[in-house]
Protein backbone atom coordinates (compact mmCIF):
# COMPACT_ATOMS: atom_id res chain seq x y z
CA UNK A 1 0.00 0.00 0.00
CA UNK A 2 2.55 2.83 0.74
CA UNK A 3 4.55 1.71 -2.29
CA UNK A 4 1.35 2.23 -4.16
CA UNK A 5 1.05 5.61 -2.54
CA UNK A 6 4.83 6.73 -3.12
CA UNK A 7 4.05 5.34 -7.29
CA UNK A 8 1.08 8.33 -7.23
CA UNK A 9 3.42 10.71 -5.49
CA UNK A 10 5.48 10.77 -7.95
CA UNK A 11 3.47 10.39 -11.12
CA UNK A 12 1.79 13.74 -10.07
CA UNK A 13 5.10 15.16 -9.48
CA UNK A 14 6.19 14.51 -12.72
CA UNK A 15 3.21 15.59 -14.54
CA UNK A 16 3.54 19.32 -12.13
CA UNK A 17 6.80 18.99 -14.14
CA UNK A 18 5.59 18.33 -17.56
CA UNK A 19 2.99 21.71 -17.30
CA UNK A 20 4.28 24.51 -18.42
CA UNK A 21 2.52 27.03 -15.88
CA UNK A 22 3.44 30.27 -18.03
CA UNK A 23 1.89 28.26 -20.88
CA UNK A 24 -1.19 27.34 -19.10
CA UNK A 25 -1.97 30.82 -17.42
CA UNK A 26 -1.26 32.46 -20.85
CA UNK A 27 -4.14 30.22 -22.34
CA UNK A 28 -6.73 30.83 -19.83
CA UNK A 29 -5.93 34.74 -19.73
CA UNK A 30 -8.99 35.76 -21.67
CA UNK A 31 -11.38 33.18 -20.06
CA UNK A 32 -10.37 34.79 -16.72
CA UNK A 33 -10.26 37.91 -17.63
CA UNK A 34 -13.90 37.89 -18.76
CA UNK A 35 -15.21 36.26 -16.16
CA UNK A 36 -13.57 38.72 -13.95
CA UNK A 37 -15.14 41.67 -16.33
CA UNK A 38 -17.90 40.30 -15.83
CA UNK A 39 -18.58 39.90 -11.75
CA UNK A 40 -17.42 43.44 -12.24
CA UNK A 41 -19.43 44.75 -14.10
CA UNK A 42 -23.05 43.02 -12.13
CA UNK A 43 -21.29 43.81 -9.01
CA UNK A 44 -20.75 47.89 -9.71
CA UNK A 45 -24.04 48.42 -11.72
CA UNK A 46 -25.49 46.69 -8.72
CA UNK A 47 -24.20 48.98 -5.82
CA UNK A 48 -23.75 52.56 -7.58
CA UNK A 49 -25.29 51.92 -11.31
CA UNK A 50 -21.83 52.52 -12.59
CA UNK A 51 -22.88 51.18 -16.74
CA UNK A 52 -21.35 47.44 -17.19
CA UNK A 53 -19.81 48.71 -20.66
CA UNK A 54 -17.59 50.97 -18.58
CA UNK A 55 -16.44 48.08 -15.82
CA UNK A 56 -15.65 45.84 -18.81
CA UNK A 57 -13.83 48.75 -20.65
CA UNK A 58 -11.41 49.82 -17.68
CA UNK A 59 -10.85 46.29 -16.41
CA UNK A 60 -9.41 45.94 -20.54
CA UNK A 61 -7.06 49.04 -20.11
CA UNK A 62 -5.46 47.88 -17.03
CA UNK A 63 -5.11 44.53 -18.33
CA UNK A 64 -3.59 46.44 -21.59
CA UNK A 65 -1.59 48.75 -19.35
CA UNK A 66 0.05 45.15 -17.30
CA UNK A 67 0.42 43.50 -20.87
CA UNK A 68 -0.86 40.25 -18.59
CA UNK A 69 0.15 37.08 -20.69
CA UNK A 70 0.04 39.17 -23.93
CA UNK A 71 -3.38 40.10 -24.02
CA UNK A 72 -2.24 43.98 -25.41
CA UNK A 73 -1.19 42.49 -28.28
CA UNK A 74 -2.88 42.35 -31.40
CA UNK A 75 -4.58 39.25 -33.40
CA UNK A 76 -6.33 38.66 -36.36
CA UNK A 77 -8.55 35.85 -34.90
CA UNK A 78 -9.59 38.41 -31.53
CA UNK A 79 -9.92 41.22 -34.03
CA UNK A 80 -12.57 39.31 -36.36
CA UNK A 81 -14.37 38.16 -32.54
CA UNK A 82 -14.68 41.88 -32.04
CA UNK A 83 -16.10 43.21 -35.09
CA UNK A 84 -18.67 40.19 -34.85
CA UNK A 85 -19.66 40.98 -31.41
CA UNK A 86 -19.97 45.09 -32.94
CA UNK A 87 -21.65 43.46 -35.76
CA UNK A 88 -24.52 41.71 -33.87
CA UNK A 89 -25.49 45.28 -31.80
CA UNK A 90 -25.73 46.92 -35.80
CA UNK A 91 -27.69 44.40 -36.72
CA UNK A 92 -30.22 45.03 -33.37
CA UNK A 93 -29.64 48.67 -33.74
CA UNK A 94 -30.88 48.86 -37.68
CA UNK A 95 -33.85 46.21 -36.77
CA UNK A 96 -35.32 49.59 -34.37
CA UNK A 97 -34.77 51.79 -37.23
CA UNK A 98 -37.94 52.65 -38.57
CA UNK A 99 -37.68 54.07 -42.27
CA UNK A 100 -41.13 55.51 -42.50
CA UNK A 101 -40.84 57.89 -39.05
CA UNK A 102 -38.39 59.35 -41.73
CA UNK A 103 -41.19 59.86 -44.05
CA UNK A 104 -43.37 61.36 -41.72
CA UNK A 105 -40.56 63.69 -40.45
CA UNK A 106 -38.17 64.18 -42.16
CA UNK A 107 -36.67 66.80 -40.08
CA UNK A 108 -34.90 63.96 -37.71
CA UNK A 109 -33.00 62.99 -41.08
CA UNK A 110 -31.91 66.40 -41.72
CA UNK A 111 -31.42 66.98 -38.14
CA UNK A 112 -28.53 64.01 -38.18
CA UNK A 113 -27.04 64.97 -41.37
CA UNK A 114 -26.59 68.75 -40.23
CA UNK A 115 -24.89 67.70 -36.72
CA UNK A 116 -22.76 65.40 -38.40
CA UNK A 117 -21.51 68.19 -40.63
CA UNK A 118 -21.22 70.61 -38.06
CA UNK A 119 -19.02 68.11 -36.06
CA UNK A 120 -17.10 66.78 -39.16
CA UNK A 121 -16.11 70.40 -39.86
CA UNK A 122 -15.30 71.34 -36.31
CA UNK A 123 -13.29 68.18 -35.92
CA UNK A 124 -11.66 68.94 -39.22
CA UNK A 125 -10.72 73.18 -38.53
CA UNK A 126 -9.39 72.13 -34.94
CA UNK A 127 -7.02 69.34 -35.99
CA UNK A 128 -4.96 71.36 -38.03
CA UNK A 129 -3.65 72.78 -34.65
CA UNK A 130 -1.63 70.49 -33.96
CA UNK A 131 0.64 69.60 -37.30
CA UNK A 132 -1.24 66.79 -38.53
CA UNK A 133 -1.23 65.46 -41.93
CA UNK A 134 -4.39 66.31 -44.29
CA UNK A 135 -5.27 62.60 -44.55
CA UNK A 136 -5.12 62.30 -40.70
CA UNK A 137 -6.87 65.43 -39.81
CA UNK A 138 -10.10 63.94 -42.60
CA UNK A 139 -9.92 59.85 -40.71
CA UNK A 140 -10.04 61.98 -37.12
CA UNK A 141 -12.98 64.46 -38.65
CA UNK A 142 -14.84 61.52 -39.66
CA UNK A 143 -14.70 59.56 -36.44
CA UNK A 144 -15.50 62.63 -34.63
CA UNK A 145 -18.99 62.24 -36.60
CA UNK A 146 -19.70 58.66 -35.19
CA UNK A 147 -22.13 57.53 -32.61
CA UNK A 148 -21.16 54.31 -30.63
CA UNK A 149 -23.96 52.25 -31.26
CA UNK A 150 -22.81 48.86 -28.72
CA UNK A 151 -22.40 51.92 -25.69
CA UNK A 152 -26.17 53.06 -26.35
CA UNK A 153 -27.30 49.96 -27.18
CA UNK A 154 -26.12 48.46 -24.01
CA UNK A 155 -26.91 51.16 -22.02
CA UNK A 156 -30.57 51.65 -22.83
CA UNK A 157 -30.98 47.47 -22.52
CA UNK A 158 -29.30 47.60 -19.08
CA UNK A 159 -31.85 50.90 -17.67
CA UNK A 160 -34.88 49.13 -19.67
CA UNK A 161 -35.23 52.67 -21.52
CA UNK A 162 -37.71 53.42 -23.83
CA UNK A 163 -39.46 56.41 -25.16
CA UNK A 164 -38.88 59.10 -27.59
CA UNK A 165 -35.59 60.59 -26.32
CA UNK A 166 -34.21 57.06 -26.64
CA UNK A 167 -35.79 55.85 -29.81
CA UNK A 168 -34.57 59.37 -31.61
CA UNK A 169 -31.06 58.92 -29.91
CA UNK A 170 -30.85 55.60 -31.65
CA UNK A 171 -31.55 56.75 -35.45
CA UNK A 172 -29.18 59.54 -35.04
CA UNK A 173 -26.77 56.73 -33.98
CA UNK A 174 -27.44 55.02 -37.14
CA UNK A 175 -27.52 58.36 -38.93
CA UNK A 176 -24.01 59.07 -37.70
CA UNK A 177 -22.61 55.41 -38.17
CA UNK A 178 -23.51 55.46 -41.66
CA UNK A 179 -22.41 58.76 -42.59
CA UNK A 180 -18.86 58.00 -40.27
CA UNK A 181 -18.34 55.12 -42.73
CA UNK A 182 -19.31 56.40 -45.70
CA UNK A 183 -16.80 59.41 -45.27
CA UNK A 184 -14.15 57.02 -43.58
CA UNK A 185 -14.51 55.05 -47.36
CA UNK A 186 -13.84 58.48 -48.88
CA UNK A 187 -11.05 59.24 -47.32
CA UNK A 188 -9.65 55.82 -48.11
CA UNK A 189 -10.38 56.01 -51.68
CA UNK A 190 -9.05 59.59 -51.82
CA UNK A 191 -5.41 58.33 -49.78
CA UNK A 192 -4.88 56.26 -52.54
CA UNK A 193 -5.35 58.18 -55.20
CA UNK A 194 -3.19 60.46 -53.76
CA UNK A 195 -0.85 57.55 -53.18
CA UNK A 196 -0.74 56.15 -56.40
CA UNK A 197 -2.81 58.02 -58.89
CA UNK A 198 -4.70 54.99 -59.99
CA UNK A 199 -8.65 55.69 -60.02
CA UNK A 200 -8.99 51.95 -59.89
CA UNK A 201 -7.61 51.18 -56.76
CA UNK A 202 -9.37 54.88 -55.13
CA UNK A 203 -12.93 53.18 -56.85
CA UNK A 204 -12.58 49.78 -54.61
CA UNK A 205 -11.75 51.49 -51.46
CA UNK A 206 -14.75 54.01 -51.56
CA UNK A 207 -17.69 53.08 -54.12
CA UNK A 208 -17.41 49.62 -54.31
CA UNK A 209 -17.11 48.88 -50.91
CA UNK A 210 -19.89 50.85 -49.92
CA UNK A 211 -22.37 49.82 -52.65
CA UNK A 212 -21.66 46.07 -52.71
CA UNK A 213 -21.54 46.00 -48.50
CA UNK A 214 -25.07 48.00 -48.85
CA UNK A 215 -26.40 45.50 -51.39
CA UNK A 216 -25.00 42.52 -49.53
CA UNK A 217 -26.78 43.46 -46.16
CA UNK A 218 -29.69 44.26 -48.20
CA UNK A 219 -30.15 40.87 -49.90
CA UNK A 220 -29.44 38.98 -46.19
CA UNK A 221 -31.86 41.09 -45.08
CA UNK A 222 -34.67 39.84 -47.89
CA UNK A 223 -33.78 36.46 -47.96
CA UNK A 224 -33.67 35.42 -44.85
CA UNK A 225 -37.17 37.08 -43.68
CA UNK A 226 -38.42 34.65 -46.72
CA UNK A 227 -36.84 31.80 -46.14
CA UNK A 228 -38.44 32.69 -41.90
CA UNK A 229 -41.70 32.89 -43.12
CA UNK A 230 -41.65 29.86 -45.75
CA UNK A 231 -40.48 27.55 -42.35
CA UNK A 232 -42.34 27.61 -39.30
CA UNK A 233 -39.58 28.21 -36.36
CA UNK A 234 -39.74 28.84 -32.79
CA UNK A 235 -37.86 31.57 -31.10
CA UNK A 236 -34.80 29.88 -29.97
CA UNK A 237 -34.30 28.66 -34.19
CA UNK A 238 -35.03 32.05 -35.39
CA UNK A 239 -32.28 33.73 -32.80
CA UNK A 240 -29.87 31.38 -34.88
CA UNK A 241 -30.77 31.94 -38.18
CA UNK A 242 -29.72 35.33 -37.62
CA UNK A 243 -26.61 34.79 -35.35
CA UNK A 244 -25.51 32.41 -38.39
CA UNK A 245 -26.01 34.86 -40.95
CA UNK A 246 -24.42 37.85 -39.04
CA UNK A 247 -21.17 35.38 -38.39
CA UNK A 248 -21.77 34.61 -42.47
CA UNK A 249 -22.13 38.32 -43.24
CA UNK A 250 -19.09 39.26 -41.46
CA UNK A 251 -16.85 36.80 -42.83
CA UNK A 252 -17.80 37.84 -46.17
CA UNK A 253 -17.13 41.46 -45.61
CA UNK A 254 -13.51 40.66 -44.42
CA UNK A 255 -13.00 38.02 -47.51
CA UNK A 256 -14.54 40.72 -49.45
CA UNK A 257 -12.93 43.90 -48.25
CA UNK A 258 -15.96 45.42 -47.24
CA UNK A 259 -17.34 46.94 -44.42
CA UNK A 260 -18.73 45.10 -41.70
CA UNK A 261 -19.99 47.74 -39.78
CA UNK A 262 -22.30 48.85 -42.87
CA UNK A 263 -23.41 45.04 -43.82
CA UNK A 264 -24.42 44.05 -40.44
CA UNK A 265 -26.42 47.77 -40.20
CA UNK A 266 -28.09 47.45 -43.93
CA UNK A 267 -29.15 43.88 -42.57
CA UNK A 268 -31.14 44.79 -39.66
CA UNK A 269 -32.88 47.75 -41.65
CA UNK A 270 -33.77 45.24 -44.38
CA UNK A 271 -34.92 42.62 -41.99
CA UNK A 272 -37.00 45.38 -40.06
CA UNK A 273 -38.91 46.48 -43.58
CA UNK A 274 -39.39 42.98 -43.92
CA UNK A 275 -41.55 42.80 -40.90
CA UNK A 276 -39.62 39.98 -39.43
CA UNK A 277 -40.92 40.01 -35.71
CA UNK A 278 -38.18 39.56 -33.05
CA UNK A 279 -38.84 38.92 -29.56
CA UNK A 280 -37.91 40.11 -25.97
CA UNK A 281 -36.13 37.18 -25.58
CA UNK A 282 -34.25 36.96 -28.87
CA UNK A 283 -33.23 40.68 -28.93
CA UNK A 284 -29.12 40.87 -28.35
CA UNK A 285 -28.92 37.58 -28.99
CA UNK A 286 -28.96 36.04 -25.43
CA UNK A 287 -26.33 34.88 -23.59
CA UNK A 288 -23.80 34.66 -26.65
CA UNK A 289 -24.61 38.32 -27.29
CA UNK A 290 -23.79 39.23 -23.64
CA UNK A 291 -20.53 37.18 -23.57
CA UNK A 292 -19.27 38.81 -26.81
CA UNK A 293 -20.17 42.56 -25.54
CA UNK A 294 -18.42 41.66 -22.53
CA UNK A 295 -15.26 40.55 -24.53
CA UNK A 296 -15.57 43.95 -26.90
CA UNK A 297 -14.90 46.39 -24.67
CA UNK A 298 -12.28 44.29 -22.54
CA UNK A 299 -10.31 43.51 -26.00
CA UNK A 300 -11.07 47.26 -27.55
CA UNK A 301 -9.07 48.49 -23.46
CA UNK A 302 -6.07 46.37 -24.53
CA UNK A 303 -5.28 47.95 -27.86
CA UNK A 304 -4.87 51.25 -25.96
CA UNK A 305 -0.88 52.06 -26.43
CA UNK A 306 -0.42 54.40 -23.12
CA UNK A 307 2.71 56.34 -24.06
CA UNK A 308 0.29 57.71 -26.84
CA UNK A 309 -2.49 58.36 -24.51
CA UNK A 310 -0.04 61.36 -22.36
CA UNK A 311 0.79 62.71 -25.40
CA UNK A 312 -2.69 62.80 -27.24
CA UNK A 313 -4.11 64.53 -23.82
CA UNK A 314 -4.21 68.06 -25.84
CA UNK A 315 -6.24 66.77 -28.82
CA UNK A 316 -8.47 65.08 -26.71
CA UNK A 317 -9.93 68.03 -24.51
CA UNK A 318 -10.37 70.07 -27.47
CA UNK A 319 -11.79 67.54 -29.94
CA UNK A 320 -14.07 65.81 -26.90
CA UNK A 321 -15.15 69.59 -26.12
CA UNK A 322 -16.11 70.26 -29.80
CA UNK A 323 -17.99 67.45 -30.70
CA UNK A 324 -19.86 67.65 -27.73
CA UNK A 325 -21.08 71.21 -28.39
CA UNK A 326 -21.37 70.93 -31.90
CA UNK A 327 -23.84 67.22 -30.69
CA UNK A 328 -25.72 69.30 -28.56
CA UNK A 329 -26.11 72.79 -30.37
CA UNK A 330 -26.99 70.77 -33.65
CA UNK A 331 -29.94 69.02 -31.73
CA UNK A 332 -30.87 72.13 -29.95
CA UNK A 333 -31.30 74.65 -33.44
CA UNK A 334 -33.69 71.65 -35.13
CA UNK A 335 -35.31 70.82 -31.52
CA UNK A 336 -38.31 72.61 -32.15
CA UNK A 337 -38.74 71.84 -36.61
CA UNK A 338 -37.97 67.99 -35.74
CA UNK A 339 -40.72 68.04 -33.11
CA UNK A 340 -39.27 67.58 -29.70
CA UNK A 341 -38.63 70.43 -26.68
CA UNK A 342 -35.17 72.38 -26.23
CA UNK A 343 -35.00 70.01 -23.26
CA UNK A 344 -34.94 66.55 -24.74
CA UNK A 345 -33.05 68.22 -27.86
CA UNK A 346 -30.52 69.19 -25.48
CA UNK A 347 -30.02 65.53 -23.79
CA UNK A 348 -30.32 63.87 -27.45
CA UNK A 349 -27.25 65.49 -28.03
CA UNK A 350 -25.68 64.94 -24.89
CA UNK A 351 -27.08 60.93 -25.43
CA UNK A 352 -24.69 60.95 -28.31
CA UNK A 353 -21.31 61.25 -26.91
CA UNK A 354 -20.02 57.67 -26.43
CA UNK A 355 -17.58 56.98 -29.42
CA UNK A 356 -15.71 53.61 -28.57
CA UNK A 357 -15.40 50.98 -29.38
CA UNK A 358 -16.99 52.26 -32.80
CA UNK A 359 -14.07 54.35 -33.92
CA UNK A 360 -11.23 51.70 -32.95
CA UNK A 361 -12.80 48.52 -34.88
CA UNK A 362 -13.52 51.17 -37.89
CA UNK A 363 -9.97 52.15 -37.48
CA UNK A 364 -8.61 48.97 -37.48
CA UNK A 365 -10.85 48.17 -40.32
CA UNK A 366 -9.09 50.86 -42.58
CA UNK A 367 -5.88 49.38 -41.26
CA UNK A 368 -6.08 46.14 -42.65
CA UNK A 369 -6.73 47.68 -46.02
CA UNK A 370 -3.78 49.15 -46.41
CA UNK A 371 -4.42 52.77 -44.75
CA UNK A 372 -1.39 53.70 -43.60
CA UNK A 373 -2.15 56.91 -41.48
CA UNK A 374 -4.30 54.78 -39.46
CA UNK A 375 -1.53 54.25 -36.73
CA UNK A 376 -1.02 58.09 -36.53
CA UNK A 377 -4.29 58.45 -36.35
CA UNK A 378 -4.59 55.92 -33.87
CA UNK A 379 -2.72 57.36 -31.74
CA UNK A 380 -3.67 60.65 -31.93
CA UNK A 381 -7.18 59.61 -30.58
CA UNK A 382 -5.72 57.69 -27.63
CA UNK A 383 -6.35 59.85 -25.11
CA UNK A 384 -10.43 60.48 -26.52
CA UNK A 385 -10.72 56.41 -26.82
CA UNK A 386 -9.70 56.47 -23.25
CA UNK A 387 -11.78 58.96 -22.35
CA UNK A 388 -14.82 58.39 -24.36
CA UNK A 389 -14.79 54.63 -23.05
CA UNK A 390 -14.41 55.62 -19.14
CA UNK A 391 -17.74 58.21 -19.21
CA UNK A 392 -19.18 58.14 -22.40
CA UNK A 393 -21.35 55.67 -21.32
CA UNK A 394 -22.42 57.26 -17.56
CA UNK A 395 -22.96 60.95 -19.86
CA UNK A 396 -25.17 58.71 -22.12
CA UNK A 397 -27.05 56.63 -18.73
CA UNK A 398 -27.50 60.18 -17.42
CA UNK A 399 -29.27 62.11 -19.87
CA UNK A 400 -31.51 58.54 -20.89
CA UNK A 401 -32.55 59.06 -16.92
CA UNK A 402 -32.70 62.83 -17.05
CA UNK A 403 -35.44 62.29 -19.99
CA UNK A 404 -37.42 59.91 -17.53
CA UNK A 405 -37.54 57.58 -20.07
CA UNK A 406 -35.49 54.42 -17.73
CA UNK A 407 -36.30 51.99 -14.89
CA UNK A 408 -34.45 54.38 -12.45
CA UNK A 409 -36.71 57.17 -12.68
CA UNK A 410 -39.79 54.44 -12.57
CA UNK A 411 -39.52 51.90 -9.92
CA UNK A 412 -43.07 51.05 -10.82
CA UNK A 413 -42.30 49.53 -14.19
CA UNK A 414 -38.54 48.08 -12.80
CA UNK A 415 -41.07 45.78 -10.80
CA UNK A 416 -43.02 44.67 -13.29
CA UNK A 417 -40.34 43.81 -15.90
CA UNK A 418 -38.66 42.04 -12.50
CA UNK A 419 -42.11 40.12 -11.96
CA UNK A 420 -42.51 39.61 -15.73
CA UNK A 421 -38.79 38.07 -15.78
CA UNK A 422 -39.64 35.84 -12.67
CA UNK A 423 -42.52 34.17 -14.12
CA UNK A 424 -40.90 33.84 -17.24
CA UNK A 425 -37.74 32.03 -15.38
CA UNK A 426 -41.10 29.68 -13.99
Amino acid sequence: MRIGLLDWSDRIQDLVLTIDIYQLLHSSAWPLTLLLAWFLGERLFALWRVPRVTSYFALGLLVGWADWFGMGAATFGLSFLANLALAIVLFELGYRINLRWFRHNPWVLVLGLFESALTFGAAFWASGWFGLSLEVRLILAALAVSVSPAVLVRVAADTRSSGPVTERVMHLCAINCLVAVFLVKLVLGMWHLRASGDWTAAAFGSIYALGLSAALGAAAGVAIPWLLRHFAMHSQSVTVVFSLTVLLLTTLAYGLMLSPILVALVFGIAARECRVQLSTAQRGFGSIGELLMVFLFVYVGTLIHWPDVWTSLTIAAVLLGLRLLTKTLGNLLLAHWSGISWRKGLLCGLALTPMSPFIVLLLEQTRLYGFEPASAAFAAMAALTVLQGLFGPWVAQWSLVAARETDFTHPARAHDAIVRKDNHAA
